[in-house]
């Protein structure tokens, strides 16, 4: 099948790339899609949707994607073409984190409102097993579809999910997660302590804080409904 659409995964220098192109690459089998790793502005601008890796500190993340000179790119992309945010990706896209070397921490994308705020746990909180929250979270977590006290919260039926069980199992690394200024834009729940946060989506843009390219089948199926998506 000839292909004509663009998936470009921004490759600013930071995150899982190889894997994130591996299983995004898997997802658009027998599809019409072309998935490229990229670090040209120019191939950003042209393509159809983006993938925003990221892993490690926030702030090293935003320093590299500054540097590599797709910043801008980005944030133009951002404003009318379908963008998935992964782990760091996803707190990118809010307006500011905890972790950073001053104390206001480090300044982020700002696409959607709210604050990435790091795990605490008190002395006495325990796991099922009675062991102590490790940070950072570090593992398999369901991931649960948002809901509100009443009536149905406005992404707890959002395309993303679709055909997906609720309560998907899902790979977590993080200490960090994020805080919405505005719950609506929460996409998916998980609990590490206490519910937090997972995957958030506004307008045309959808991540979240997990890694679909090491979440086996269910996340190669989360990657599969990006390129169908249509916001």
């Amino acid at each position: 099948m000839q292909p004509s659409h663009t998936l470009a995964i921004v490759d600013y220098g930071s995150g899982n790339l190889r894997s994130v192109w591996q299983a995004a690459r898997h997802a658009a089998q027998d599809t019409n899609w072309n998935v490229l790793l990229t670090q040209d502005p120019a191939q950003i601008a042209a393509a159809d949707r983006l993938i925003l890796p990221g892993q490690g500190a926030m702030g090293d993340c935003m320093r590299e994607l500054r540097a590599s000179g797709l910043l801008e790119p980005v944030l133009e992309a951002a404003r009318s073409k379908p963008l998935f945010g992964v782990c760091v990706g996803m707190q990118m896209l809010l307006e500011r984190s905890e972790e950073g070397d001053g104390p206001q921490g480090t300044a982020s994308l700002g696409l959607i409102g709210g604050r990435v705020r790091r795990f605490r746990f008190d002395e006495g909180q325990r796991q099922a097993d009675g062991s102590r929250f490790k940070i950072p979270q570090m593992g398999w977590n369901r991931v649960h579809r948002p809901q509100q006290a009443q009536g149905q919260h406005p992404n707890a039926q959002h395309p993303m999910w679709a055909g997906i069980p609720d309560g998907s199992w899902y790979y977590f690394v993080h200490s960090y997660y994020a805080e919405l200024a505005d719950p609506s834009h929460c996409a998916g729940v998980a609990d590490y302590g206490g519910p937090f946060t997972c995957a958030i989506a506004k307008d045309n843009l959808f991540a979240t804080q997990f890694h679909p390219e090491k979440s086996a089948a269910q996340g190669i199926a989360l990657y599969r409904n990006f390129l169908h998506w249509q916001p």
